[in-house]
């Protein structure tokens, strides 16, 4: 191959639209309100990020990533209220039904109440979704894996 030609086709291969169309970079700019809550998850302040997205929906109610982070938020917390993470989980699939995140979620819920059945409906919800392994579906697949290896 010629070097130009060669250069050519690296451009095209390593450009960011090919690395975007691959999932692998997120050019969004970052959303404040995802920053925060983001921060408080990583410190396990399920309370705090609760409350951010909490007021965030209260202004935004049809962002799909809020309710599907306001669900991971409440899930993750002591006692978690399940059928708040549901409704979230729900909705954020209402507004966006190929939210992978929401998808992974939901089925790692399903499995906090012992519902493997449903758990599996998301994996392969996930299977049609994501065009090449994604990392929900390889996550989704490994929880539920855990969870069949219990014995539950």
């Amino acid at each position: 191959m010629k070097p130009s030609m060669l250069a050519l086709v690296l451009a095209a291969v390593l450009s960011p639209g090919a690395v975007l169309a691959a999932g692998e970079v997120n050019t969004k700019p970052l959303d404040p309100v995802l920053e925060k809550a983001q921060d408080a998850t990583n410190h396990e302040d399920w309370a705090g990020a609760q409350a951010i997205l909490k007021e965030a929906l209260a202004r935004t109610p049809n962002n799909p990533e809020y309710h599907n982070e306001y669900a991971y938020a409440l899930r993750k917390g002591p006692k978690p209220d399940m059928s708040l993470v549901f409704q979230h989980y729900n909705e954020a699939l209402r507004l966006d039904p190929k939210h992978r995140g929401a998808n992974e979620y939901l089925g790692e819920a399903y499995l906090m109440i012992g519902n493997l059945p449903k758990a599996k409906e998301q994996l392969a919800t996930l299977d049609k979704i994501c065009f090449l392994p994604c990392k929900e579906y390889s996550e989704l697949k490994a929880s539920i894996a855990a969870y069949e290896a219990k014995g539950k």
